[in-house]
């Protein structure tokens, strides 16, 4: 029989400072370094470990001495169980600097290259509602509180809509309000639970792949247009055209009203059939004199002032004169090569997800603009010489890749076209910083940029601009 290991405990710890993944850090007496989750740097505080590594522990806090004067009150009801805004407890100027201090020590640190001084953090002027997309999920088993369960009483109501539990893939916590979207997206989320707790719409068993209710996902444009689409587990038709009808009723600013039948075990939907129930099947958002179609598939940043910020950014580290030929890779829907575009010869953009090419070349056309073109083609299959020759060297590569980085195969291709410049944005600086150190035997890193697409939060956008070492 294996004995179980004693949890450690540790008494008026300091914490010193905050790092990867939200967690606050502090050490412990053996000088091993401790993450702490809900902590803020400058506070004392017990811990009590739950996890033991060769180099750090894993730990909770057990009692406050002394509180950082760098803490806020959480605004959000939801905040000692949501996984969502993390930092919501620490004052804004903190967040910023940690953020910061963050994206530069990866590019340090992994990167393993010199980092000019970085330009000081473009911050948000919203702290709170600010994206304009959310993602729901009905669970039939809801996050149990600790008072509930210590009850011992029959619990009946079970349903739930809103996020997961950190680290729990089975369980959803309930959310009755949500401070990153703007109404009404809070009373189109608590009405339809209503609604359904009160028809007996089954809500989905993860565990057990039943029910009907499976996801909802809100868009709120900034031209004032909202979308809504409700995933069902099966085709239902009865409970289906219950729930739509009611949504379409309830909520008549709705401009774009879709459905999904998804009977696969994960819920991601880019390869699913997108049902139109009312109105269109896109709205459009608008980001400065440019206008862009989004539909249910769509990339698009989800803080929309902050994606302008970003984009006239990146338009200033191109310094384009009008002559030049620009190559957008992960191009999504278009959004940077038309933002740019006007500045430039050409724009050639690269995407995989063909919903989102066919969507680039109708803003475009939208758009007014004849300089770009859209290809749809996984990017280390179609960058190569002959994509070169048939299209132009390009002056400048921008790339805009998904959280794990870019395909090596890619970072090695972009070496063999050897552009003047590259502007590399990401949402992820440790896997940008990885692929920065395999791009750094040609290309000397002259201005880092970090954009808070993401107040309340841990993450950050990084904007770095490459040039061709002599």
């Amino acid at each position: 029989m294996s004995k179980t290991k004693k949890k450690k405990e540790f008494y008026k710890i300091k914490v010193i400072d905050a790092g990867a993944k939200g967690k606050s850090i502090a050490k412990a007496p053996d000088g091993k370094i401790i993450f702490i989750e809900k902590a803020v740097p400058g506070d004392v505080v017990d811990l009590k470990t739950f996890k033991k590594r060769k180099n750090y522990y894993e730990a909770r806090v057990t009692k406050k001495h002394r509180l950082s004067p760098f803490r806020n009150k959480p605004m959000c009801v939801h905040f000692d169980y949501c996984g969502g805004c993390k930092w919501q407890h620490m004052d804004y100027k903190k967040q910023l600097f940690y953020k910061q201090k963050e994206v530069l020590n990866n590019l340090q640190r992994i990167g393993k290259i010199d980092v000019p001084k970085p330009l000081p953090i473009i911050k948000s002027k919203k702290k709170f509602f600010y994206r304009n997309k959310m993602e729901f999920t009905f669970s039939n088993n809801r996050w149990l509180f600790e008072n509930e369960i210590k009850s011992k009483k029959i619990i009946d109501d079970r349903n739930a809509l809103g996020f997961h539990i950190p680290d729990r893939w089975d369980k959803i916590l309930d959310i009755e309000e949500c401070l990153l979207q703007e109404d009404p997206s809070n009373k189109i989320r608590n009405s339809l639970k209503t609604f359904a707790v009160e028809k007996n719409i089954p809500f989905f068993d993860i565990k057990e792949q039943k029910g009907i209710l499976r996801n909802l996902i809100i868009r709120i444009s900034n031209t004032g247009e909202l979308m809504v689409i409700v995933q069902f587990f099966k085709d239902s038709k009865e409970e289906i055209n219950a729930v739509l009808k009611f949504l379409k009723n309830s909520f008549p600013k709705i401009t774009s009203l879709q459905y999904i039948i998804n009977p696969k075990k994960n819920d991601t939907i880019y390869d699913q059939d997108i049902i139109v129930y009312s109105g269109k099947d896109h709205i459009i958002e608008r980001m400065g004199k440019l206008f862009f179609k989004i539909n249910a598939k769509s990339f698009y940043q989800t803080n929309s002032e902050q994606a302008h910020k970003l984009y006239q950014k990146t338009l200033e580290f191109a310094n384009l004169k009008g002559n030049e030929i620009v190559y957008d890779l992960y191009s999504g829907t278009g959004t940077i090569a038309q933002f740019i575009a006007k500045n430039a010869k050409l724009v050639i953009g690269v995407e995989i997800i063909f919903e989102s090419v066919e969507l680039a070349k109708e803003n475009a056309v939208k758009n007014k603009l004849t300089n770009v073109k859209f290809f749809h083609a996984k990017i280390k299959n179609i960058l190569n010489q002959e994509f070169v020759r048939t299209h132009g060297q390009p002056n400048l590569i921008i790339t805009d890749p998904p959280r794990n980085g870019m395909h090596q195969d890619v970072v090695n291709q972009i070496l063999k076209i050897n552009p003047e410049k590259i502007i590399y944005i990401s949402c992820n600086s440790a896997t940008q910083a990885r692929d920065l150190n395999l791009l750094d035997k040609k290309y000397l890193v002259t201005k880092t940029q970090s954009i808070d697409m993401f107040p309340q939060t841990h993450h950050v956008e990084n904007i770095v601009l490459l040039n061709k070492r002599n």
